[in-house]
């Protein structure tokens, strides 16, 4: 067996700042998962229908891998980064930093992990691994998951290999501070700014504040959208809810963030932004809990009522942006 030593191995509510909380403590550097996220400028909104999905998929940060990247610029970190199609390449990239005595990050399809109870196809999951003997990888995945946790190492290859919307070559990274770590506490407001000026300036209109507009627009008529209501529209909300957003579609983790900046910083611009985002997130909860409704009974009104509060939220953030891109 080998275990890499000194492994805080605790899960949070989301698989990408979980796994970087992991490797970053190992480093020496402990921030809280929503300075993670934020710090990673993660907030986002995609509404995603396509002729090849059966159902539209409401998302609410960027796209996987993207907050590893936007966060070890944002601090200077060394990211080390591979791909490969080889099963065998991918196990020993993994495998490599573990025998360093490093944790690893891997990206990889949840579906295939013998620990989930819940078997739906996601590319954009993302683990620490942190040991392995001959038979098992030691992960550490989000608390709802179990936090420390094992699968078999047939298993993880076929996870990391799997391909589809999302999924990467069987990624494999690590993250190394430099010599002279920034001080993280200068990169609050860039990182702030950074995330409004993307979510202000989504190229399409399914991004960002319009995005969510949009989805106001659609979301009421999902219920001719399916043929399995009480399935589709139950694990949509349960995916806003308890998918690993942290709560109200990553809005709650914002929040949490902001609240942290306005800790430190002295802005009456960030506090509103803030309390904003504080309503929003009770707000997405709204929607979510509306939409089960919806499945559950069958009734249309819920999801008109979803729209209203949508189209809502659609002003609150974009208010709530154009204040925090003026810091």
């Amino acid at each position: 067996m080998t275990i890499v030593k000194d492994i805080q191995a605790r899960g949070t509510e989301h698989c990408e700042t979980t796994a970087l909380g992991v490797l970053l403590r190992h480093e020496g550097l402990d921030l809280s998962e929503p300075m993670l996220f934020g710090l990673g400028a993660g907030l986002s909104f995609v509404y995603w229908d396509s002729k090849g999905m059966p159902f539209p998929f409401l998302g609410g940060r960027v796209k996987p891998f993207d907050l590893t990247r936007n966060l070890a610029a944002r601090l200077g970190l060394t990211l080390t980064a591979e791909e490969t199609t080889s099963q065998r390449k991918a196990w020993q990239n993994a495998a490599a930093a573990v025998d360093a005595g490093r944790p690893v990050g891997l990206q990889l399809d949840c579906y295939h992990l013998e620990y989930f109870t819940s078997k739906v196809h996601f590319g954009g999951h993302v683990v620490a691994m942190y040991g392995y003997d001959e038979n098992d990888a030691y992960l550490v995945d989000t608390d709802q998951q179990g936090g420390a946790v094992r699968t078999s190492r047939a298993s993880l290859a076929l996870a990391r290999a799997e391909r589809g919307p999302m999924t990467a070559r069987s990624r494999s990274f690590t993250l190394t501070l430099p010599p002279r770590p920034l001080a993280w506490q200068d990169q609050l407001i860039p990182a702030i700014r950074e995330c409004a000026d993307a979510f202000l300036a989504a190229p399409i209109a399914n991004l960002g504040h319009r995005g969510i507009e949009k989805a106001g627009n659609q979301v009421p008529a999902w219920l001719r959208r399916t043929a399995d209501p009480r399935e589709d529209l139950q694990q949509a909300a349960l995916v806003m809810e308890r998918g690993g957003t942290g709560g109200a579609l990553f809005r709650a983790l914002y929040r949490d963030f902001l609240g942290e900046c306005a800790q430190l910083i002295d802005d009456e611009g960030l506090r509103a932004g803030h309390r904003m985002y504080g309503e929003a997130a009770v707000l997405w909860t709204d929607v979510s809990s509306l939409i089960a409704k919806a499945g559950e009974t069958g009734d249309a009104d819920y999801l008109e009522q979803a729209g209203v509060i949508l189209h809502a939220l659609s002003r609150i953030e974009e208010a709530a942006m154009q204040l925090l891109r003026q810091l």
